[in-house]
């Protein structure tokens, strides 16, 4: 990653580093415990779909967030309201810890998912400050693949740790977490957005940038598929850890080596999706997400009404995953580079609907408790194809067409 010559970008060598960390820590909040979720369940006396809350509310915070902290900082500038929300996280993380109830626990969740909002849109801004053309779209690239990697990742780290710790030792360790991340801001971290790029008007003109975004029927487009594929995501990442350990009887560190699997084919997935929508088409690269993940989504219907073996619904949440993350790079790029001076609140509106549909759709997949596959199935499918409708804003137009080759070359300044 190189930065661009403007003097606004002379910050350090590590900064494309730190944005990419800035990114992970919102969902790895949201799902380092996963796998300690059943137990979280059985020692809070909560039922599965109580507790399953404590995900929704997390996830609901991180849209919130995004959405609040976006349109400030695109105001007053990146640095001091990203420092405002790892402090709050660090201070969140200790009391989901030391938390005597499920109803408690779900209100500092909440907070906890707003200041990790926080770092992902953060993230997504500065890199709009401080990256250009290419480099840019590889950028959103690998934030896409960071951000979709830590959901995956999470799992997998905090079942390794439930073997030494129970489910309050994951949120000590996330405060840890947050203080690392608080030192490298302070270290690494300066202001990306000078004083003359940014916005004046207040209310008023965050105002208009909204009208401005939601009249773009591009941008719409792009921002509502990834906000039903990030439904199915965590969806499936808040149901399958009741699937592979209450239905099909594995451990939390058998659990987190499936995710391990997920992990590679992640990977994978995030280049493939940078490099397709940088070579080829980036809606023609958005499409093969969308029906890639349909067929890991149909999979799971399929395991819900007949009995199948685990292999086949790893292979199934495999596909899901893979599909999502495919898709995440080139929406990002139709959905934010042609709004350079306005990042942060098109960045918020994106993180917004994407966090804010996942915490809608996450506890319906508890509704028919812990022992059936069928409603994490119908869940997914629904938000797949959904996501798919979503594509017709971008490639049921002849406008929309026209407009795909003016999206990338807008990434120039």
């Amino acid at each position: 990653m190189t930065t661009t010559s403007n003097p606004r970008a002379t910050a350090s060598r590590l900064l494309p580093w730190l944005l990419l960390l800035l990114t992970t820590f919102g969902p790895i909040s949201m799902d380092l415990y996963l796998p300690a979720l059943p137990a979280l369940t059985r020692e809070l006396g909560a039922h599965t779909s109580i507790a399953q809350l404590t995900v929704t509310a997390c996830l609901i915070g991180l849209a919130a967030g995004q959405l609040v902290s976006g349109p400030i900082s695109d105001q007053f500038g990146r640095r001091r309201i990203l420092l405002v929300g790892v402090l709050a996280y660090i201070a969140t993380s200790i009391l989901c810890a030391v938390s005597p109830s499920v109803e408690v626990l779900i209100a500092v969740r909440f907070v906890q998912g707003l200041a990790g909002g926080v770092g992902i849109v953060i993230a997504q801004a500065a890199g709009r400050d401080v990256f250009d053309g290419t480099q840019l779209i590889r950028f959103y690239g690998r934030l896409a693949v960071t951000g979709s990697m830590a959901a995956i990742v999470g799992p997998m780290l905090g079942g390794l740790l439930t073997s030494v710790v129970d489910w309050r030792g994951l949120f000590v360790f996330l405060a840890v977490l947050g203080a690392l991340i608080l030192v490298a801001v302070l270290v690494v971290f300066r202001e990306t957005l000078p004083d003359d790029r940014r916005t004046s008007g207040g209310f008023a003109q965050t105002t208009r940038d909204y009208r401005t975004l939601f009249g773009d029927r591009m941008f719409i487009g792009a921002v509502l598929n990834q906000g039903f594929m990030f439904a199915a995501v965590f969806a499936y990442l808040a149901g399958s850890t009741f699937v592979l350990q209450d239905i099909y009887g594995l451990s939390p560190q058998w659990y987190a080596a499936c995710f391990a699997l997920n992990n590679v084919g992640g990977v994978i997935a995030g280049w493939l999706g940078g490099r397709l929508a940088e070579r080829w088409s980036v809606v023609g690269t958005l499409v093969i997400g969308v029906v890639v993940a349909g067929a890991g989504a149909v999979g799971l219907v399929v395991a819900g009404l007949i009995h199948v073996p685990v292999g086949a619904v790893i292979v199934a949440l495999l596909l899901l995953a893979f599909g999502v993350l495919v898709s995440g790079p080139p929406a990002t790029t139709l959905a934010l580079a042609k709004y350079p001076q306005m990042a942060g609140t098109a960045g918020s509106v994106l993180g917004t609907v994407r966090f804010g549909f996942g915490g809608v759709a996450a506890p319906l997949v508890g509704l028919a408790g812990s022992l059936s596959i069928l409603p994490l199935g119908l869940v997914t499918t629904g938000a797949v194809l959904l996501a798919g409708a979503s594509c017709l804003l971008l490639v049921g137009s002849k406008r929309a067409a026209e407009e795909e080759p003016a999206a990338l070359g807008s990434v120039s300044k």
